[in-house]
C-alpha cells in the first residue's frame, strides 16, 4: 500500500511540475495582410503552392468565421484591434485619420510631432504609438519578460509597424519611399538604426525591384476563371500608364509615381517586407534563447493594389499568388532557422474589401457611391437654410458628422433639435441606410451590424451623428478600384490561421471576433491579456491536457 502511495506522489509531483512550467515558444510571428478577404483563400486556392497558405490551413488551425466587430474597418484600427484584443471604443484608434474636436484639424493615427525620423532626412519617421490608449499583446510580453523578450514591428506602412509593436517595442520599421527607398524608424524607439538595418538598406533591394517588369506569374489566360478581363473600366492604373494592363514596366513608371513608392502597389513591396523580416530575425537574433520574442509583420501591398485595381482584377489575384510564395519562403526560413516546435505563427487581415459598385451595378445590382464631400455639402446647405448660420457643420469624416459646438452655443440653438433635423435630412439622401446620434449609439441594441457601431464609437473622439450606407455602397467618389470601412461582412470577414508550436491541425466555423486573437496568444504564452482586452480565448485552438 505504501508503495502505491509513493508512486502516486511521484506521478502527481511530475504532473504538477510539468503543468507549472509550460514550455513557451521562442518566437511569435504575427502576420497581418492588409485588405485580405476570407474568400481569397479559396478563390485562388488552385494557384497557391503547397507550402504557403495551404500549409497553414492543412497543418495548422483555421478559423473560418473570423469577423471584425466594429466600424469603421480601416488599417489603423484593424492593427490596433488585433494586438490589443479591443476595439476603437477602448483603444482609441478610431480610424486612420479623424477630425479632432479640440484642434479642429485632422489627426493621423500615429503622428507625433515630438519625435523625429531615424534613417532618412524626411519626415516619414515623425510617428509613434502615442494615440494608442491600450496596451498590446506585444506590450504584455515585454512586461512579462522584464523587457528581455524582444518585440519588432515591420511594414511598408508606419501604422502597420507601430500599432502592432505597441508602446514598449524595441523598434518598429517602415518604408520611406519617394527618392529614399529605405526602412526608417523614429526617435521614439532609438536614436540611430542598428547595424543590421543599415546593412539591409545598403543592399539596395528597392533599386533592384524598381528595375523589374511586373508580369503575371502564370499565363494571363489562366486568370480568367476568377478575374475580370485584364483591361476593364473598373480598374484604376498608374500615372503614365494609359490602360490597366500587364506588363507594368516599373522603370518607365517610377518618375510619375513617386519613384520607389510605386513598389508599394506591386507584389515587390511584399517581397521587400519579407526580406526585411528575415533580416530582423537574424539581426536581432530573434528566437535564439528561451525568452519569447515577437515579430509583427504587416504586408501592405495587397491594400495598395486592391484600392487601385479592385478585387476583381488580375493585378490583385497575381499579388496574392506571389504573396503565397513569400509566405512559403518565410515559413521555410522559420522552420530551418528557429524550428517548427519553437515558434507560433498567426495570420489574419486588418479588414476586407467590397467590389466596385459600378462593376456590380453593370451586372444588375443597382448600387452606387456616396462620398463624404457630397454629404458635407448637402447637410451644410440644409443647416444654412434652416438656421441662417454658416458652417454649423465642421466636418464629415469616417461617415461621422462633427458640429461647431461654439456656434450652437453662441446662437442659443437646441443641440437635440439640430441633431434631430440633421438625422431627418441625412436619411433622405439616396444611399444612406441608417442614421444615429452619439447618444443613440450608447444605448443601442445588440443587432450584429448595429453593435459594430457601439464598439467603434469613442465618446470623446467620434462624431456627433453617424450614418451607415446601404449594403454595397462605397463612401468614395471614384468608380475604379475599391475601398472598405463598413460594418458589412464583405469588410469584416477575414482569414485567421494559426500554425506552429502546440497548434493542432483543425478548424472551427464558430464566429471568432478579431479581438479574440490577443487573449488567445496570452493563453498560449501564459501571460496577462492587454489591459483593455474584451476578447475571449479561442478554446478549440488549445490542446486539452
Amino acid at each position: 500500500m505504501k508503495k502505491h502511495w509513493f508512486y502516486f506522489l511521484i506521478v502527481s509531483f511530475l504532473s504538477i511540475s510539468a503543468f507549472a512550467q509550460p514550455q513557451k515558444p521562442k518566437l511569435v510571428i504575427g502576420i497581418v495582410i492588409d485588405q485580405m478577404r476570407y474568400d481569397y483563400l479559396y478563390r485562388f486556392w488552385d494557384k497557391f503552392s503547397d507550402n504557403g497558405f495551404k500549409k497553414l490551413m492543412t497543418k495548422g488551425f483555421v478559423c473560418h468565421n473570423a469577423q471584425y466587430n466594429y466600424m469603421p474597418t480601416y488599417t489603423g484600427p484593424g492593427h490596433a484591434s488585433v494586438y490589443t484584443g479591443s476595439t476603437p471604443a477602448f483603444h482609441g484608434i478610431i480610424a486612420n485619420n479623424w477630425f479632432d474636436k479640440n484642434t479642429r484639424k485632422l489627426t493621423y493615427c500615429v503622428e507625433d510631432e515630438n519625435v523625429n525620423t531615424v534613417g532618412s532626412k524626411s519626415d516619414a519617421g515623425k510617428m509613434s504609438p502615442k494615440n494608442l490608449l491600450a496596451t498590446t499583446i506585444t506590450d504584455q510580453l515585454r512586461l512579462a519578460t522584464n523587457f528581455k523578450g524582444k518585440v519588432i514591428g515591420i511594414s511598408l506602412k508606419d501604422r502597420g509597424a507601430i500599432l502592432p509593436a505597441g508602446h514598449f517595442a524595441n523598434a518598429a520599421y517602415w518604408f520611406d519611399g519617394d527618392k529614399n527607398g529605405v526602412f526608417v524608424s523614429s526617435t521614439f524607439y532609438q536614436t540611430s538604426l542598428p547595424q543590421w538595418v543599415k546593412n539591409f538598406n545598403k543592399k539596395g533591394l528597392p533599386k533592384q525591384y524598381i528595375s523589374k517588369t511586373w508580369k503575371t506569374y502564370y499565363p494571363i489566360e489562366e486568370y480568367s476563371l476568377f478575374c475580370a478581363p485584364d483591361n476593364n473600366k473598373y480598374e484604376g492604373t498608374f500615372k503614365g500608364k494609359a490602360k490597366p494592363v500587364f506588363p507594368y514596366v516599373l522603370e518607365e513608371l517610377k518618375d510619375s509615381n513617386n519613384y520607389y513608392s510605386i513598389l508599394k502597389a506591386t507584389p515587390f513591396g511584399n517581397t521587400l517586407v519579407k526580406e526585411m523580416a528575415k533580416a530582423a530575425i537574424e539581426g536581432e537574433k530573434l528566437g535564439n534563447d528561451a525568452i519569447t520574442d515577437f515579430l509583427a509583420i504587416s504586408f501592405s501591398s495587397t491594400d495598395y493594389v486592391g484600392h487601385k485595381f479592385g478585387p476583381q482584377s488580375v493585378e490583385l489575384a497575381d499579388t496574392y499568388i506571389r504573396l503565397d510564395l513569400e509566405i512559403t519562403d518565410l515559413i521555410q526560413f522559420l522552420e530551418q532557422k528557429i524550428g517548427k516546435e519553437n515558434f507560433i505563427l498567426f495570420l489574419t487581415a486588418d479588414h476586407a474589401a467590397a467590389y466596385p459598385p459600378k462593376y456590380l451595378s453593370d451586372k444588375g445590382y443597382h448600387i452606387n457611391h456616396l462620398s463624404e464631400d457630397q454629404v458635407f455639402e448637402i447637410i451644410n446647405n440644409k443647416l444654412k437654410n434652416k438656421y441662417n448660420i454658416d458652417s454649423l457643420l465642421l466636418s464629415v469624416y469616417n461617415q461621422q458628422l462633427y458640429f461647431d459646438m461654439d456656434k450652437v452655443t453662441q446662437n442659443s440653438l437646441d443641440l437635440e433639435n439640430v441633431i434631430e433635423f440633421v438625422e431627418e435630412e441625412l436619411i433622405k439622401i439616396n444611399g444612406v441606410y441608417k442614421v444615429y446620434s452619439g447618444e443613440d449609439i450608447l444605448e443601442m441594441n445588440k443587432i450584429p451590424v448595429l453593435k459594430n457601431l457601439i464598439l467603434g464609437y469613442n465618446q470623446k473622439m467620434s462624431g456627433d451623428v453617424l450614418y451607415i450606407l446601404k449594403p454595397g455602397w462605397l463612401s468614395t467618389k471614384y468608380n475604379t478600384g475599391t475601398t472598405h470601412g463598413s460594418p458589412y461582412r464583405y469588410d469584416t470577414h477575414v482569414p485567421l490561421l494559426f500554425y506552429g508550436k502546440n497548434i493542432p491541425a483543425g478548424e472551427t466555423y464558430k464566429q471568432i471576433n478579431i479581438t479574440d486573437i490577443a487573449p488567445t496568444l496570452a493563453a498560449l504564452l501564459k501571460i496577462q491579456e492587454p489591459n483593455a482586452c474584451i476578447g475571449k480565448v479561442i478554446t478549440p485552438l488549445l490542446k486539452s491536457k
